[in-house]
């Protein structure tokens, strides 16, 4: 190939499969996409934050660290292409634009998300002894679990859940193109952060699993004794620690006596008060049981997330018996008009004719001794 020199001043080659492309082989510099900076590593490579050349707006780029070539990191790289390609578009799950490979490496082109990680945040608050608040725990769990919900109605399962892969992106008011394009069809939120689901390296069908065990500080028990059968539940009850660590819980054990006793359904301690209801979910998403686990789709429901869903439902209950009152009464009066009609349709011979049968029958009734023989006296006058 010719080697010729970019505009930062480092050796470049062209790339086989981009011809319009040059890569920097010392710190991937790309004529396409300007590198701003570094924001991550990862198990699969580094994070780039990069601005597109084409369309000015910022992408996280991701590089896989080794060629891909018989390495262990091309199963994690082609498994996160295909999640994307079967998920397709999401507002709680980190947005996926295009992938490709150089010089043997991966490249994949994702959403860049302008909040970091939800680790990043968790780092930053331990420093300054913070943790989230009630209502922004409950933002995480209720967003978090949007994102699962869709992922495991599309058939998937994530197997990876923990802060380094849950993303913020703050809402801006004034955002580029593909920034505005992703708020359009985002759920409101108060805060107005959006929690994402990323880095699908681990993602598995549910009905033909092959599965590669993510953090085992986040690994549920079940997923350990190879017991396939509630895929879903274990990201629920990933996501259960996730909550407990925004909330103020101390690292969690990859071993040792306290990772069994979470495994037994206890929840690590949490430094802040919080309402039982709220404990009570977050114990009940780490049951030993995965049955007894809610479901993603119930998490989106339930009444400590959603209060105002709680209300709406009893108001509709109470809506239904108003409305079974008012048909009955519509069918009572429906069948009074009826009888109305019918009265006035029918002759007017008849209707005497039936009022004095009615009426003769009733003096009938009235007189007593109506069958006996009857006796009458007159008095003269003198």
């Amino acid at each position: 190939p010719e080697w010729e020199r970019d505009q930062c001043g480092c050796s470049v080659r062209a790339s086989a499969t981009r011809l319009s492309t040059h890569t920097c082989l010392c710190c991937f510099c790309d004529l396409e996409f300007l590198e701003l900076e570094k924001i991550g590593v990862g198990e699969f490579g580094s994070v780039y934050k990069c601005i597109k050349r084409l369309d000015g707006c910022v992408y996280a780029i991701k590089r896989s660290k080794r060629p891909l070539a018989g390495s262990s990191d091309e199963q994690l790289a082609l498994r996160e292409v295909y999640a994307h390609a079967v998920l397709g578009h999401h507002p709680h799950v980190v947005r996926y634009y295009s992938a490709w490979a150089e010089d043997d490496h991966m490249i994949i082109q994702n959403e860049h998300c302008n909040g970091g990680s939800l680790q990043d945040v968790l780092l930053e608050n331990a420093k300054l002894g913070q943790y989230f608040p009630e209502a922004e725990l409950k933002e995480i769990l209720l967003q978090v679990s949007m994102g699962l919900k869709y992922i495991h109605n599309s058939g998937l399962v994530h197997l990876d859940i923990k802060p380094s892969n849950i993303f913020i992106c703050h809402k801006l008011a004034v955002a580029g193109p593909a920034e505005q394009e992703e708020s359009d069809s985002e759920d409101e939120s108060s805060s107005g952060v959006v929690y994402k689901i990323g880095d699908l390296g681990h993602v598995t069908s549910i009905t033909n699993p092959q599965v590669e065990e993510g953090d085992r500080r986040f690994l549920a028990n079940e997923i350990l004794q190879e017991q396939y059968c509630y895929l879903p539940k274990a990201d629920i009850f990933a996501l259960a620690l996730t909550v407990a660590l925004a909330a103020g819980t101390a690292p969690l054990p990859h071993n040792g006596a306290m990772w069994h006793h979470i495994r037994k359904g206890n929840i690590p301690p949490i430094p802040q008060k919080l309402p039982h209801c709220f404990l009570e979910l977050l114990k009940l998403m780490i049951h030993p049981d995965p049955v007894e686990r809610p479901s993603a789709t119930a998490l989106t429901k339930h009444p400590v997330l959603c209060p105002s869903r709680g209300k709406a439902v009893q108001l509709q209950k109470q809506l239904n018996v108003e409305k079974c009152k008012t048909a009955m009464l519509e069918r009572e009066l429906k069948a009074a008009r009826l009888a109305q009609t019918l009265m006035k349709d029918q002759p007017l011979g008849s209707v005497k004719l039936q009022e004095s049968e009615t009426s003769s029958k009733q003096s009938s009734k009235r007189l007593v001794g109506g069958k006996s023989c009857r006796s009458f006296s007159f008095t003269l006058g003198y």
